[in-house]
Protein backbone atom coordinates (compact mmCIF):
# COMPACT_ATOMS: atom_id res chain seq x y z
CA UNK A 1 0.00 0.00 0.00
CA UNK A 2 1.28 3.43 -1.18
CA UNK A 3 1.69 6.11 1.55
CA UNK A 4 -1.47 7.98 -0.14
CA UNK A 5 -3.56 5.05 0.01
CA UNK A 6 -2.70 4.39 3.40
CA UNK A 7 -3.57 8.11 3.96
CA UNK A 8 -6.84 7.49 2.64
CA UNK A 9 -8.11 4.27 3.98
CA UNK A 10 -6.74 6.45 7.74
CA UNK A 11 -9.26 8.99 6.74
CA UNK A 12 -11.88 6.80 5.60
CA UNK A 13 -11.48 5.53 9.57
CA UNK A 14 -11.41 8.91 10.90
CA UNK A 15 -14.28 10.51 12.25
CA UNK A 16 -15.68 12.45 8.96
CA UNK A 17 -14.75 16.14 9.20
CA UNK A 18 -16.10 19.05 6.79
CA UNK A 19 -14.32 20.19 4.34
CA UNK A 20 -14.75 23.83 2.51
CA UNK A 21 -13.58 23.11 -1.02
CA UNK A 22 -14.28 27.15 -2.38
CA UNK A 23 -12.82 26.67 -5.99
CA UNK A 24 -15.92 25.76 -7.25
CA UNK A 25 -15.25 27.32 -10.72
CA UNK A 26 -12.74 24.26 -11.10
CA UNK A 27 -13.85 21.20 -12.46
CA UNK A 28 -11.28 19.26 -10.92
CA UNK A 29 -12.41 20.72 -7.34
CA UNK A 30 -16.03 19.46 -7.93
CA UNK A 31 -14.48 15.64 -9.14
CA UNK A 32 -12.56 15.36 -6.10
CA UNK A 33 -15.64 16.48 -3.92
CA UNK A 34 -17.06 14.16 -5.57
CA UNK A 35 -14.98 11.35 -4.47
CA UNK A 36 -14.05 12.24 -1.64
CA UNK A 37 -18.08 11.76 -0.59
CA UNK A 38 -18.55 8.14 -2.30
CA UNK A 39 -15.41 7.03 -1.03
CA UNK A 40 -15.95 8.45 2.48
CA UNK A 41 -13.11 10.47 3.07
CA UNK A 42 -14.37 13.39 4.30
CA UNK A 43 -17.92 15.50 3.65
CA UNK A 44 -17.27 18.35 1.35
CA UNK A 45 -19.33 21.76 1.55
CA UNK A 46 -19.09 23.47 -1.52
CA UNK A 47 -18.34 27.25 -0.66
CA UNK A 48 -19.32 29.27 -3.92
CA UNK A 49 -21.82 30.97 -5.98
CA UNK A 50 -24.71 28.32 -6.68
CA UNK A 51 -24.84 29.30 -10.48
CA UNK A 52 -21.03 28.86 -10.46
CA UNK A 53 -21.65 25.28 -9.18
CA UNK A 54 -24.05 23.78 -11.25
CA UNK A 55 -22.39 25.41 -14.31
CA UNK A 56 -18.76 23.53 -13.68
CA UNK A 57 -21.04 20.21 -12.22
CA UNK A 58 -22.40 20.28 -15.65
CA UNK A 59 -19.76 20.94 -17.62
CA UNK A 60 -17.68 18.45 -16.05
CA UNK A 61 -20.30 15.39 -15.75
CA UNK A 62 -20.46 15.52 -11.84
CA UNK A 63 -23.53 14.74 -10.04
CA UNK A 64 -24.19 17.01 -7.24
CA UNK A 65 -26.79 14.59 -5.52
CA UNK A 66 -25.81 14.52 -1.80
CA UNK A 67 -23.31 17.48 -2.11
CA UNK A 68 -23.70 20.54 0.56
CA UNK A 69 -23.97 23.91 -1.21
CA UNK A 70 -23.45 27.08 0.43
CA UNK A 71 -24.41 29.40 -1.43
CA UNK A 72 -21.65 32.37 -0.90
CA UNK A 73 -23.28 35.12 -3.24
CA UNK A 74 -26.34 34.87 -0.87
CA UNK A 75 -26.82 38.56 0.20
CA UNK A 76 -28.85 37.65 3.87
CA UNK A 77 -26.54 34.49 4.75
CA UNK A 78 -22.82 36.72 3.79
CA UNK A 79 -24.63 39.43 6.01
CA UNK A 80 -25.40 36.38 8.86
CA UNK A 81 -21.79 35.34 8.58
CA UNK A 82 -20.47 38.18 8.68
CA UNK A 83 -21.70 39.34 12.30
CA UNK A 84 -21.49 36.46 13.43
CA UNK A 85 -17.65 36.55 12.87
CA UNK A 86 -17.19 40.03 14.59
CA UNK A 87 -19.29 38.84 17.69
CA UNK A 88 -16.80 36.29 18.25
CA UNK A 89 -13.83 38.76 19.50
CA UNK A 90 -11.48 40.87 18.31
CA UNK A 91 -10.75 40.81 14.75
CA UNK A 92 -7.63 42.16 12.29
CA UNK A 93 -10.79 43.27 9.80
CA UNK A 94 -13.59 45.66 10.39
CA UNK A 95 -17.23 44.65 9.88
CA UNK A 96 -17.46 46.22 6.72
CA UNK A 97 -14.03 45.03 5.38
CA UNK A 98 -15.41 41.30 6.70
CA UNK A 99 -18.19 41.53 4.57
CA UNK A 100 -16.40 42.94 1.48
CA UNK A 101 -13.87 40.14 1.79
CA UNK A 102 -16.02 37.32 1.74
CA UNK A 103 -17.56 38.22 -1.48
CA UNK A 104 -14.43 35.72 -2.19
CA UNK A 105 -15.23 32.37 -1.32
CA UNK A 106 -11.99 31.33 -0.12
CA UNK A 107 -12.83 34.07 2.59
CA UNK A 108 -16.15 33.01 3.06
CA UNK A 109 -14.89 29.61 3.66
CA UNK A 110 -12.24 30.33 6.10
CA UNK A 111 -14.83 32.35 8.17
CA UNK A 112 -16.51 29.29 8.22
CA UNK A 113 -13.79 27.58 9.39
CA UNK A 114 -12.93 30.10 11.55
CA UNK A 115 -16.21 30.06 13.10
CA UNK A 116 -16.80 25.83 13.59
CA UNK A 117 -19.18 25.35 10.52
CA UNK A 118 -16.55 23.14 8.70
CA UNK A 119 -13.45 21.50 10.20
CA UNK A 120 -10.80 22.44 7.73
CA UNK A 121 -10.22 24.45 3.78
CA UNK A 122 -8.91 23.20 0.85
CA UNK A 123 -7.89 25.97 -1.55
CA UNK A 124 -4.70 27.04 -3.74
CA UNK A 125 -5.75 25.10 -6.86
CA UNK A 126 -6.94 28.32 -8.21
CA UNK A 127 -5.80 30.96 -6.16
CA UNK A 128 -2.20 31.97 -5.35
CA UNK A 129 -0.03 30.67 -2.30
CA UNK A 130 -0.09 34.15 -1.21
CA UNK A 131 -4.13 35.09 -1.65
CA UNK A 132 -4.44 31.26 0.72
CA UNK A 133 -1.77 32.64 3.08
CA UNK A 134 -3.04 36.04 3.46
CA UNK A 135 -6.70 34.97 3.95
CA UNK A 136 -5.85 32.19 6.43
CA UNK A 137 -3.44 35.13 8.33
CA UNK A 138 -6.32 37.18 8.59
CA UNK A 139 -8.79 35.38 9.55
CA UNK A 140 -7.56 32.19 11.05
CA UNK A 141 -4.58 32.67 12.90
CA UNK A 142 -1.36 31.09 13.62
CA UNK A 143 -1.15 28.38 16.76
CA UNK A 144 0.60 30.10 20.14
CA UNK A 145 4.18 29.62 20.44
CA UNK A 146 4.16 29.63 16.03
CA UNK A 147 5.97 32.60 14.34
CA UNK A 148 5.20 31.77 10.50
CA UNK A 149 3.61 29.78 8.85
CA UNK A 150 5.52 26.28 6.78
CA UNK A 151 4.83 23.48 4.41
CA UNK A 152 6.22 20.30 5.24
CA UNK A 153 6.61 17.09 2.89
CA UNK A 154 5.94 13.45 3.22
CA UNK A 155 8.54 12.14 1.22
CA UNK A 156 8.38 8.04 0.43
CA UNK A 157 11.53 6.43 -1.09
CA UNK A 158 11.11 3.10 -2.46
CA UNK A 159 14.06 1.37 -0.58
CA UNK A 160 14.87 3.59 1.73
CA UNK A 161 14.37 2.21 5.37
CA UNK A 162 14.47 4.85 8.31
CA UNK A 163 13.04 5.26 11.50
CA UNK A 164 9.08 5.14 10.17
CA UNK A 165 10.03 2.33 7.41
CA UNK A 166 9.97 4.53 3.71
CA UNK A 167 8.71 7.89 4.84
CA UNK A 168 10.02 10.40 6.60
CA UNK A 169 9.22 14.26 7.18
CA UNK A 170 10.91 17.26 5.85
CA UNK A 171 10.56 20.75 6.50
CA UNK A 172 10.30 23.79 5.37
CA UNK A 173 10.09 23.11 1.74
CA UNK A 174 7.93 25.52 0.33
CA UNK A 175 7.48 29.44 2.29
CA UNK A 176 10.77 30.30 4.39
CA UNK A 177 13.87 31.24 2.60
CA UNK A 178 15.89 32.21 5.25
CA UNK A 179 14.05 31.27 8.42
CA UNK A 180 15.49 32.90 11.99
CA UNK A 181 15.93 30.55 15.16
CA UNK A 182 12.65 31.68 16.14
CA UNK A 183 11.01 30.69 12.94
CA UNK A 184 12.99 27.86 12.95
CA UNK A 185 11.39 26.49 16.08
CA UNK A 186 7.74 27.42 14.79
CA UNK A 187 8.90 25.38 11.61
CA UNK A 188 9.39 22.52 13.78
CA UNK A 189 6.55 22.56 16.17
CA UNK A 190 4.24 23.10 13.26
CA UNK A 191 5.55 20.13 11.44
CA UNK A 192 5.53 17.53 14.67
CA UNK A 193 2.50 18.46 15.35
CA UNK A 194 1.41 17.15 11.88
CA UNK A 195 2.97 13.73 11.60
CA UNK A 196 1.75 13.35 15.40
CA UNK A 197 -1.85 13.80 13.72
CA UNK A 198 -1.86 12.68 10.07
CA UNK A 199 0.29 9.87 10.65
CA UNK A 200 -0.15 8.70 14.28
CA UNK A 201 3.98 8.95 15.07
CA UNK A 202 5.43 10.47 18.37
CA UNK A 203 7.56 13.16 16.76
CA UNK A 204 11.20 12.90 16.82
CA UNK A 205 12.76 16.23 15.61
CA UNK A 206 16.11 16.37 13.58
CA UNK A 207 17.62 19.82 13.05
CA UNK A 208 19.86 19.22 9.85
CA UNK A 209 23.40 20.96 9.51
CA UNK A 210 26.92 20.62 7.86
CA UNK A 211 27.85 19.84 11.52
CA UNK A 212 27.32 17.26 14.31
CA UNK A 213 27.24 18.49 17.52
CA UNK A 214 30.16 20.99 17.41
CA UNK A 215 31.79 19.60 14.35
CA UNK A 216 31.74 22.76 12.85
CA UNK A 217 30.97 26.30 12.86
CA UNK A 218 29.35 29.22 11.64
CA UNK A 219 26.52 31.15 11.79
CA UNK A 220 23.86 28.55 10.82
CA UNK A 221 25.27 26.48 13.14
CA UNK A 222 24.46 28.91 15.94
CA UNK A 223 20.90 29.46 14.80
CA UNK A 224 19.96 26.02 14.36
CA UNK A 225 21.18 25.50 17.97
CA UNK A 226 19.45 28.40 19.55
CA UNK A 227 16.43 27.22 17.27
CA UNK A 228 16.41 23.93 19.25
CA UNK A 229 16.55 25.71 22.56
CA UNK A 230 13.64 27.63 21.30
CA UNK A 231 11.40 24.39 20.80
CA UNK A 232 12.57 22.75 24.04
CA UNK A 233 11.11 26.45 26.16
CA UNK A 234 8.16 26.41 23.43
CA UNK A 235 7.32 22.99 23.98
CA UNK A 236 8.62 20.46 26.02
CA UNK A 237 6.41 17.71 25.35
CA UNK A 238 8.17 17.35 21.86
CA UNK A 239 11.96 15.26 21.44
CA UNK A 240 14.03 18.18 19.59
CA UNK A 241 17.84 17.27 18.72
CA UNK A 242 20.67 18.28 16.90
CA UNK A 243 22.71 20.01 15.45
CA UNK A 244 22.93 16.80 13.51
CA UNK A 245 24.61 15.65 9.67
CA UNK A 246 21.87 14.00 8.11
CA UNK A 247 23.35 10.62 8.18
CA UNK A 248 23.80 11.03 11.84
CA UNK A 249 19.81 11.76 12.43
CA UNK A 250 19.11 9.32 10.48
CA UNK A 251 21.23 5.71 10.98
CA UNK A 252 22.13 4.89 14.48
CA UNK A 253 25.14 3.18 13.51
CA UNK A 254 25.99 6.74 12.54
CA UNK A 255 24.64 8.48 15.57
CA UNK A 256 26.51 6.29 17.48
CA UNK A 257 29.94 7.05 16.47
CA UNK A 258 29.10 10.91 15.64
CA UNK A 259 26.79 12.05 18.70
CA UNK A 260 28.50 10.45 21.18
CA UNK A 261 26.05 11.67 24.25
CA UNK A 262 22.35 10.49 25.04
CA UNK A 263 19.79 11.58 22.53
CA UNK A 264 15.87 10.53 22.22
CA UNK A 265 16.83 12.10 18.43
CA UNK A 266 19.68 10.72 17.18
CA UNK A 267 19.63 7.79 14.44
CA UNK A 268 15.83 7.76 14.72
CA UNK A 269 14.78 11.35 13.58
CA UNK A 270 11.11 10.89 11.57
CA UNK A 271 11.16 14.97 11.38
CA UNK A 272 14.27 16.67 9.50
CA UNK A 273 14.45 20.48 9.64
CA UNK A 274 16.58 21.73 7.05
CA UNK A 275 18.16 25.20 7.85
CA UNK A 276 16.81 27.10 4.97
CA UNK A 277 14.58 26.59 2.19
CA UNK A 278 17.61 26.40 -0.74
CA UNK A 279 18.42 22.77 0.87
CA UNK A 280 14.99 21.60 1.49
CA UNK A 281 14.22 22.60 -1.68
CA UNK A 282 17.25 20.70 -2.63
CA UNK A 283 16.62 17.56 -0.97
CA UNK A 284 13.33 16.85 -2.17
CA UNK A 285 14.09 17.42 -5.96
CA UNK A 286 16.73 15.26 -5.39
CA UNK A 287 14.94 12.53 -3.64
CA UNK A 288 12.55 12.62 -6.36
CA UNK A 289 15.18 12.67 -9.57
CA UNK A 290 17.96 9.95 -8.27
CA UNK A 291 16.23 7.87 -5.83
CA UNK A 292 12.32 8.16 -7.54
CA UNK A 293 10.62 9.05 -4.21
CA UNK A 294 7.56 11.19 -3.77
CA UNK A 295 6.87 14.15 -1.89
CA UNK A 296 3.28 14.25 -0.09
CA UNK A 297 1.96 17.71 1.43
CA UNK A 298 0.03 20.95 0.65
CA UNK A 299 -1.35 20.98 4.12
CA UNK A 300 -0.54 24.53 5.83
CA UNK A 301 1.65 24.13 9.21
CA UNK A 302 1.05 26.34 11.94
CA UNK A 303 -2.18 27.58 11.48
CA UNK A 304 -5.02 27.29 14.43
CA UNK A 305 -6.99 25.35 12.05
CA UNK A 306 -6.08 23.06 8.78
CA UNK A 307 -5.68 24.93 5.44
CA UNK A 308 -4.11 23.39 2.30
CA UNK A 309 -2.56 24.93 -0.35
CA UNK A 310 -2.68 23.26 -2.86
CA UNK A 311 -0.78 23.04 -6.59
CA UNK A 312 -2.34 24.65 -9.38
CA UNK A 313 -1.38 21.63 -11.62
CA UNK A 314 -2.49 18.88 -9.03
CA UNK A 315 -4.46 16.09 -10.71
CA UNK A 316 -7.58 14.70 -8.89
CA UNK A 317 -6.08 11.92 -7.56
CA UNK A 318 -3.43 13.79 -5.78
CA UNK A 319 -6.22 16.21 -4.29
CA UNK A 320 -8.21 13.42 -2.97
CA UNK A 321 -4.88 12.54 -1.22
CA UNK A 322 -4.14 16.10 0.21
CA UNK A 323 -7.86 16.24 0.93
CA UNK A 324 -7.23 12.92 3.01
CA UNK A 325 -3.99 14.20 4.39
CA UNK A 326 -6.39 18.07 5.97
CA UNK A 327 -8.98 15.51 7.37
CA UNK A 328 -6.47 13.65 9.47
CA UNK A 329 -4.97 17.15 10.55
CA UNK A 330 -8.01 18.35 11.81
CA UNK A 331 -8.22 14.99 14.15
Amino acid sequence: MTLIEKLIEDAKAAPSRRVALPECEAAKTLLAARRVLDEGVGTPVLVSPREVIEATAAEAGVSLDGMEIVDSSDEAAADALAERYMAGGARLLSAKGTRRKIKNPMWYAMVMEELGDVDCTFCGHTNTTGDVLMAAQTIIGLKEGVDVPSIFALVETEGFDGPEGNVICFADCGLNPEPTASELASIAISAADNVASIMGWEPRVGFLSYSTCGSGAGSSVDRVNEAISLVHERRPDIAADGEFQLDAAIDAAVAAKKVGRESAVAGRANVLIFPDLNSANLAVKIVQRFAHGAAYGHTLSGFKCPVADSSRGATVDEIVGDIAMLVLSAR
